[in-house]
């Protein structure tokens, strides 16, 4: 689990997609690469998502695929059974992460309140979803719930609301390990096949980033 999130955090964008045709999958898997950013979360919001899954799973097993909304343990077999390396969920639903720790698969519980986060905690989860950030408060409302639990280690993905904008300041906080994103991917650019749109949308993420890697070089 701590390789998965490990890598995770060294991308620090996670794109998160919603997707209805299967053949898009691989021009999407090669944007997303040749963007300079080998991950996605591919959500459990349209009926292709099982199969997307397990196309990229097979045929780009360079990209960090994880499965999102898994919401069910239904869900949480699909996931698996397709391939995907880690799991996310809007909520924090008890049975569902005691599933996934049971079979050891990677998953991030999403949480909003700190009654949520200490539930998490309480369970064994090391890396959350904040979610949705922005409706829930954004930046400020992340520092203000995360405040008491900074010493357990717990990290946050931010996710809902974040875009190019306001990218650089999410990723500003030391208790943001990465940040989920549907602007780099979004449902419409895929239907219209706007690959290298996607491609562009990922390398200016990654020049944010890399910029931010470099500032705290320096700063040290």
């Amino acid at each position: 689990m701590n390789t998965i999130f490990q890598q995770i955090g060294t991308y620090r964008v996670v794109p998160v997609i919603a997707i209805e045709d299967p053949e898009a999958a691989v021009p999407l898997a090669d944007a997303l690469m040749e963007g300079g950013l080998p991950v996605a979360e591919v959500t459990f919001r349209t009926m292709a998502a099982a199969a997307v899954i397990e196309t990229i799973a097979s045929q780009r097993p360079e990209i960090l695929i994880g499965a999102g909304t898994v919401i069910s343990e239904q869900n949480m077999r699909s996931a698996i059974d397709c391939g995907a390396r880690f799991g996310v969920s809007p909520g924090f639903n008890p049975t569902i992460f005691a599933q996934a720790v049971k079979r050891m698969f990677p998953f991030i519980p999403g949480v909003m309140t700190p009654s949520e986060v200490e539930s998490a905690i309480d369970a064994g989860a090391a890396l959350l979803k904040f979610f949705p950030a922005g409706a829930a408060g954004g930046i400020q409302m992340l520092q203000s719930i995360a405040a008491p639990y900074v010493h357990t280690g717990v990290r946050f993905i931010p996710t809902g609301g974040v875009n190019k904008d306001n990218l650089k300041n999410y990723l500003g906080l030391s208790i943001v390990l990465a940040v989920g994103g549907t602007w780099i991917a979004t449902r419409e650019d895929i239907a219209s096949k706007h690959w290298n749109e996607i491609r562009d949308n990922c390398r200016k993420a990654v020049d944010i980033v890399s910029e931010l890697k470099v500032a705290t070089a320096t700063a040290l």
